[in-house]
């Protein structure tokens, strides 16, 4: 493995960041300070009926702004969503998009953004930079800590029909300002709690190794995982404890930035095919997928030793210990947080069949992030990932 000091890398951090409890109260005085008159607010039903959508609107009205609502975002947006929410978007000419909830919320803003700023179809951006004009400005606003989508410059939007996800990435989608209030993720019911912040945890994980990691990736990894592992065991045994909450929503934010530099690897390769065949939630799917990826990484040593430096760095294990000890121990910490997290412990218990795994595989070898993993991918080892991951056993 190239020592990560010597690995190049360009980080241009594009948006502020705005942490504390209540600070979702700030949202109209922060939109106005960007001179911003007219917003489309891009949420779900959930958040509308719970209120959480409105008072972030309040806000935005109470500082003068001129707001309209597109609440009918679902989880994995498709682009019949996406054009919806554009319909919406032009009944109110916006100069700027607000996103309040979680990534599929985000997602939308971002892909509604690309239409209306730019006009054609959602497969026109599929890929990075092939927008021809500047998006407008965004404010993302999660109610979830695990995607980091509130500092990323990618949408992820399903075709209709295929569910196949489409990455579309532009440097002007990524939102100018991100408000992180753990308030606003306390009435989050406990599933979503746990598969949004164990997809946090597998974000870190993957970035940690990728092709493309750096100096700024691991550090941003290191101190995610650090705050995840943590806190997540925390927020399901307490869920009004605050300071873990925060915890989560901080951690899902350097997981997001780490992502923005060294991308993603094969457990979310293999995750997309299971939430488009299967309808396993994001979160879960690769949480399901990660310890069978970890092993299977790990049979080279420069990959091992980058797990061993990771779990070290974030007080797993101890400084000095032997490779395969760190990879065997943070495998069955990520075991234990599916456990705890009163999720199926592999694809077998979560309903998958097992005559599905060989077209899962394939579609799997076809995802943007299995390229960024560190050890080379093919049909075959993607095979044999699923089946590890199907029966609960470690991949050679």
């Amino acid at each position: 493995m190239t020592p990560l000091p010597q690995a190049a890398f360009d980080w241009q951090p594009r948006t502020r960041v705005v942490f504390g409890v209540g600070c979702a109260q700030q949202c109209g005085q922060l939109a106005a300070s960007y001179g911003w008159r007219r917003v489309l607010l891009v949420t779900d039903p959930g958040l509308m009926a719970a209120g959480l959508a409105t008072a972030v609107a309040d806000s935005l009205r109470a500082a003068g702004l001129t707001v309209a609502f597109f609440s009918e975002v679902q989880e994995n947006p498709t682009t019949t969503t996406v054009a919806a929410a554009l319909a919406a978007a032009r009944q109110i000419t916006p100069d700027a998009f607000v996103a309040v909830g979680g990534g599929s919320s985000l997602d939308c803003a971002k892909g509604c953004n690309f239409l209306y700023t730019n006009g054609g179809v959602m497969a026109d951006y599929w890929g990075h930079g092939k927008a021809k004009v500047p998006l407008l400005p965004m404010m993302a606003v999660p109610t979830t800590a695990g995607t980091g989508s509130e500092v990323q410059s990618y949408a992820l939007i399903s075709q209709e029909g295929s569910h196949r996800k489409m990455a579309c990435g532009e440097a002007s989608a990524t939102p100018v300002i991100a408000v992180l209030d753990p308030l606003l993720t306390l009435s989050l019911p406990p599933r979503i709690t746990a598969t949004a912040g164990i997809d946090a945890v597998t974000h870190a994980v993957e970035v940690a190794v990728t092709r493309t990691r750096n100096p700024i990736s691991a550090m941003l990894a290191q101190r995610s995982l650090a705050l995840t592992l943590s806190a997540l065991p925390r927020v399901m045994a307490q869920p009004d404890d605050l300071n873990a909450r925060g915890e989560m929503l901080l951690g899902a934010c350097w997981a997001g930035l780490a992502i923005e530099n060294s991308m993603l690897g094969a457990a979310h390769a293999a995750a997309n095919p299971l939430t488009a065949n299967c309808e396993l939630t994001h979160g879960h799917a690769v949480a399901l997928m990660l310890p069978a990826v970890v092993a299977y990484n790990a049979c080279e040593p420069d990959i091992a030793a980058a797990y061993a430096q990771l779990a070290a760095a974030v007080g797993l294990t101890a400084p000095g210990t032997p490779a395969a000890d760190a990879v065997a121990l943070l495998i069955s910490r990520l075991r234990e947080l599916l456990v705890i997290c009163g999720l199926s412990s592999n694809l077998r218990q979560a309903g998958v069949p097992a005559v599905l795994l060989p077209t899962l595989a394939e579609q799997a070898n076809q995802q943007w992030t299995a390229r960024h993993n560190p050890r080379e991918v093919t049909d075959a080892s993607f095979l044999a990932l699923y089946q590890a991951a199907w029966a609960g056993e470690m991949p050679s």
